[in-house]
């Protein structure tokens, strides 16, 4: 399944950099848009290529804003970036579409989901973060050292953010025998996205982490679509609690706490999420109504 790279400017004159794998899927009848990780660029899944075109998904995505070819944004949200989905999905005349996302990228479905929501049949989340604060939810418990050092530097507003990640300080994920194995099959594509997207430079990571620890500006009550939530039971970059809390504020959400898996092996349970998303994307279903 080819992918087209091209650019879109927004209206508020930001460049978008858009992967695309055309309308020209053969049978395609469902449109997903995929949210990436933090740091990495915003290509398609790649180990879920081949499966979509049997499946008839077209996939489109873009580099967040400071990533790859995509303008910064200064003072971005997770629910900010819903407008650059909307304009996107205009700019490819694309109405109704299903949002995924990896890690980071599954708060960013989320948020699409809640401000979108009469354009979002169904949503993904693989290992995503609950909103920063929320009620209910120790944010931090059960998060390695690595991920309360960088994300609490966050708090401390840009300039903190901007000199801890310049300090020499090296994050260690601290991956699990079962993400070494995912990260060693299918999914060592991780690196093709994460690896340019480290070598730019920081500043999309800023910025991602920056909106992580602040305000969404969307609700994950105002979600009507159904959504999947996928998270390894022992995930210790996003803890669990994070898919738990989830679960229990979207209207329509089924949690799949996944035994043995963590951050990174969660992934291959990716299969299965794109299955589930097709069936609640289909033409002819809608979003919940409340």
């Amino acid at each position: 399944m080819p992918v087209i790279e091209s650019d879109l400017t927004l209206g508020d004159g930001r460049t978008l950099h858009v992967y695309d794998t055309g309308p020209d899927v053969p049978g395609a009848s469902v449109v997903v848009i995929w949210h990436h990780g933090t740091p990495n660029l915003g290509a398609p899944p790649g180990p879920l290529l081949g499966m979509s075109e049997r499946l008839g998904v077209r996939w489109v995505s873009f580099d967040r804003p400071a990533y790859g070819g995509s303008t910064r944004h200064v003072g971005r949200t997770t629910g900010s970036v819903a407008r650059d989905v909307g304009e996107l999905a205009d700019a490819l005349s694309i109405d109704r579409f299903a949002v995924a996302g990896y890690s980071g990228g599954g708060s960013h479905a989320l948020a699409c989901g809640a401000l979108l929501a009469d354009r979002v049949t169904a949503v993904v989340s693989l290992a995503g973060l609950a909103p920063y604060g929320a009620d209910g939810l120790d944010w931090y418990a059960g998060m390695l050292d690595s991920g309360v050092a960088s994300l609490t530097a966050a708090t401390g507003g840009r300039a903190a953010k901007e000199a801890f990640e310049t300090s020499g300080f090296e994050y260690d994920p601290e991956f699990t025998p079962a993400d070494l194995a995912a990260l060693g099959g299918d999914w060592s594509w991780l690196g093709s996205v994460a690896g340019p997207a480290s070598a730019a430079g920081p500043l999309g990571l800023v910025d991602d982490d920056l909106a992580y620890v602040t305000e969404w500006g969307a609700d994950p009550a105002d979600v009507r679509a159904p959504v999947l939530l996928l998270h390894g039971d022992e995930d210790r970059i996003v803890p669990p609690a994070h898919g738990r809390w989830l679960a229990a504020h979207c209207p329509d959400a089924e949690l799949r706490l996944l035994p043995g898996e963590s951050h990174v092996s969660v992934l291959t349970h990716a299969v299965g999420a794109l299955d589930w998303l097709v069936s609640q994307s289909r033409p002819g279903r809608s979003a919940r109504q409340e």
